[in-house]
């Protein structure tokens, strides 16, 4: 079995490869400067971020780290011209695109010596992030919380089918909270990881505390992927779940949909803290979730737990 993190640490210019997924409402400065300190790659989430926002979130991160870390940036949200010019401003060295095409802003953010990594469910979309000169994928699982491919190809099975199609690094993503599913999934081909839900559980997570506190206690089947019409998503279930799913399963249209979702939504519950009329964006790991920690304890326990599961010959 031949595992190698090597072309992902060089990449990089980390030292563990875990990577801490940008999170709308959750990734700000104060975690994505941890993990990065941790020797992961810490990401600061861009998608529930004004322009104004974002620059001082990157200047706080560049202040309180002096190791690598990235940005994420949701294609599919508005800004994100104004976005891409502070990142380049601001000598990120690190962009994670996502929902939409990874041809609109690989060159220009590679002219910059920007690192560029497109969020992908299905090797057809991975083949055209490689096409489009990215630097590496994030191959993302349908465990995942957050916005989710129509495929419904789970990390098991999106793994090795991305490995094999494409000659870029892949970062395995989906379902991922231990160093067991780390092992696992360098095992079917990957040369690091992606993980979100753990990290909204960490202290220096800036969603509310109500949020944290749910997930910690959420079960098997308690998420489920909602609003497939719109932008699939994967929901811990709670009121407004349930009302988005009585609508779907009367035959709502999308304009129904839509209202029903409003703007704001996400905010409301995962920063807020409604825990009702929110949208609480989590993944299936969070099952295996049991406790709220030190986001660099976090990845001490994944990376040494994983070693554990690594042959000798490679540690």
């Amino acid at each position: 079995m031949k595992i190698s993190t090597k072309r992902i640490t060089d990449l990089f210019g980390i030292e563990i490869p875990i990577i801490q997924a940008g999170m709308i409402w959750t990734s700000g400065w104060r975690l994505a400067s941890a993990v990065s300190n941790a020797g992961g790659m810490g990401v600061i989430g861009s998608g529930s971020m004004y322009p104004e926002v974002l620059k001082e979130h990157i200047i706080k991160c560049k202040a309180a780290t002096g190791k690598p870390f990235g940005v994420n940036i949701p294609l599919l949200y508005p800004d994100i011209g104004e976005h891409i010019q502070t990142i380049i401003e601001q000598q990120v060295p690190v962009v994670f695109s996502s929902a939409g095409n990874p041809k609109t802003y690989t060159a220009q953010l590679q002219q910059h010596g920007i690192k560029v990594v497109h969020v992908v469910s299905s090797s057809k979309f991975a083949l055209k992030a490689q096409d489009a000169g990215c630097d590496a994928v994030v191959a993302e699982g349908f465990e995942a919380g957050g916005h989710n491919g129509r495929e419904e190809t789970t990390t098991m099975v999106l793994i090795p089918a991305v490995s094999q199609a494409v000659e870029i690094p892949v970062i395995a993503a989906g379902g991922i909270a231990t160093g067991r599913q780390m092992m696992a999934a360098m095992v079917l081909g990957a040369e690091g990881v992606s993980i979100g839900s753990r990290f909204v559980a960490s202290r220096e997570a800036s969603n509310h505390d109500n949020f944290k506190h749910l997930v910690i206690k959420a079960k098997e089947g308690d998420t489920a992927l909602s609003l497939k019409q719109l932008t699939p998503v994967r929901l811990l279930k709670n009121k407004f779940y349930e009302a988005v799913r009585q609508a779907e399963l009367s035959g709502a249209a999308i304009p129904e949909l839509e209202q029903l979702l409003g703007r704001g939504r996400a905010k409301k519950g995962m920063f807020d803290g409604d825990l009702e009329e929110g949208e609480l964006e989590i993944g299936q790991v969070s099952a295996l979730i049991g406790e709220i920690k030190p986001a660099a304890e976090i990845v001490k326990e994944i990376w040494e737990e994983y070693r554990l599961y690594l042959p000798q010959t490679h540690k």
